[in-house]
């Protein structure tokens, strides 16, 4: 069973999707918080497999409890989705690279949502390759972003490198196999060990860290 923490300021929101979520014979609504210090604390007590967090709340936002969760070593399975209006939402890269495991909008398919929750407490990241790629390129227009040390990316082999930036570029295991003719289980080996050489949770990372690196550019796979 996945066990779910809903983290909403809008009471009518969470009770939406606790009723969706609950409808589903594999997930179960665990805890609902209104608030981003509810959450922390929640997330803290019930140990759940995935928070759905708003980004946008009063107090203690998303962005910060999103970061205050993932860094709690107690709480290193639990993984997060980022629930916000707006598919560019200008906190969801801060969130993506405080550790959170995708995004999903509002207004997403109910079945779409069902499927994202699953997808996450599986281990994957939930981030679609357009939306991805849309997300990144704003983020690496802005002026004021960060650019990350390449030294970071001294501990990866030649085939790693090439292999995050595809993952960058938003490939799944399978096109990257076929794009650099491996097998997909070969492909998924060298993901994993980028993971474990970069210290990071999941594939969303990967993506933050391959544009911060400038290792892909906006358009470098079109």
């Amino acid at each position: 069973m996945i066990r779910v923490l809903l983290a909403d300021d809008q009471s009518l929101v969470r009770a939406g999707f606790a009723a969706l979520l609950n409808s589903a014979p594999d997930i179960e609504v665990a805890a609902e918080a209104a608030d981003g210090e509810e959450a922390v604390r929640l997330a803290a007590a019930e140990r759940p497999n995935v928070v759905l967090m708003d980004i946008r709340m009063p107090g203690t936002d998303g962005l910060a409890a999103t970061g205050r969760i993932l860094a709690d070593p107690a709480l290193s399975a639990t993984k997060v989705i980022i629930l916000t209006t707006f598919d560019l939402d200008e906190y969801i890269f801060e969130a993506l690279r405080a550790g959170a495991s995708g995004f999903l909008v509002k207004d997403t398919e109910p079945e779409e949502l069902l499927q994202g929750v699953r997808v996450v407490a599986r281990g994957d990241a939930l981030l679609s390759p357009t939306v991805t790629r849309r997300l990144v390129a704003d983020y690496a227009a802005r002026p004021s972003r960060r650019a990350a040390p390449t030294e970071r990316l001294a501990e990866l082999t030649d085939r790693e490198r090439e292999v995050l930036a595809l993952v960058g570029a938003g490939l799944s295991n399978d096109e990257i196999a076929e794009r650099l003719v491996l097998s997909p289980a070969t492909a998924k080996t060298h993901v994993s060990r980028a993971m474990v050489k970069l210290r990071v949770r999941d594939r969303a990372q990967l993506v933050v860290i391959a544009y911060e690196t400038s290792l892909v550019t906006p358009g470098w796979l079109d």
